[in-house]
């Protein structure tokens, strides 16, 4: 087997261990940075939810408490005012939702279906977990979703779900006496839920690093093409040069011309030892020449 091709055959494995290694590394990094922005993102709307909460419970409900008396007025609760900031930015974010998924609401669309459930059962049991984080399928293909735990810290609250005869009557008119009622305090009974597509991010993240080794495939390329080509001219052609001079002086061809370097490096300390010894070995012949006439 020729020195080039033992050569091309190291090199082609160290470039398919590296590219095969770093293809490995780069797509599961791309893919970890992706769902860590997918998860940012569900966060920021949970902490949109909360400030939309927070106003609506310290601005918008104490400017309503007279109207409250005669009528019920959903704006004035904290989730309805949520809820309702989402259902517009769903209008250009479809596939983002945003739900305080309840055991016991009041309004029925709050209502945790199976798998809410599920997580608000979880942090009842573990109640000091504040994040539960997970992937599930959805129809419009693989979500992330982040959930947070809603502890019932005020009691002001309990002024509406305590019991269908202490809530406020327009209340009751409105939504029923048989739901919403009973909560206790420091009880959990409802998770704020976002759900965020991942389908995309992820995409993007495969594209890039398609992008990504495709170019590095470029660069490896490039570089066993520019070491072939130095091997060849700097190795592989002056040794068979060389090669061939001494295959001739071996067969008695003391008239070969000599091998002709002005390199300084290994291949010319090469040609000119073996230059020295050619001619020394010229010499030895006619010496031996002479003695024998």
């Amino acid at each position: 087997m020729k020195l080039i091709v033992k050569f091309n055959l190291v090199l082609f494995l160290i470039f398919a261990v590296a590219f095969a290694a770093t293809g490995f590394v780069v797509d599961n990094l791309l893919q970890r940075n992706a769902k860590q922005e997918i998860e940012e993102n569900a966060r920021i709307m949970i902490e949109a939810a909360l400030a939309v909460r927070a106003y609506t419970n310290t601005q918008i409900k104490p400017l309503l408490e007279t109207q409250l008396k005669y009528a019920f007025l959903p704006q004035s609760v904290p989730a309805f005012s949520a809820n309702q900031y989402f259902a517009n930015l769903r209008k250009k974010f479809p596939d983002y939702s945003y739900k305080e998924a309840t055991l016991n609401p009041t309004n029925p669309v709050n209502r945790a279906n199976d798998w809410e459930a599920d997580i608000i059962r979880y942090f009842r049991q573990s109640p000091q977990q504040t994040e539960l984080i997970g992937e599930r399928e959805s129809p419009n293909g693989r979500v992330l979703y982040i959930a947070r735990p809603m502890v019932i810290k005020d009691a002001k609250c309990l002024a509406c779900h305590d019991t269908p005869d202490t809530a406020p009557k327009t209340l009751v008119e409105r939504y029923g006496n048989a739901n919403g009622f009973g909560w206790k305090l420091n009880d959990i009974l409802t998770a704020q839920i976002v759900s965020a597509p991942m389908e995309l991010a992820l995409a993007r993240a495969h594209q890039v690093s398609r992008i990504f080794m495709a170019s590095l495939g470029g660069v490896f390329l490039l570089i066993f093409l520019g070491v072939n080509a130095m091997l060849i001219f700097l190795v592989v052609r002056p040794v068979k040069r060389l090669s061939k001079t001494a295959d001739e002086v071996s067969l008695g061809n003391m008239e070969a011309p000599e091998f002709q370097s002005n390199r300084k490096d290994e291949i010319g300390r090469l040609a000119d030892s073996f230059n020295r010894m050619r001619k020394s070995l010229a010499q030895a012949i006619k010496m031996l020449d002479s003695e024998s006439a």
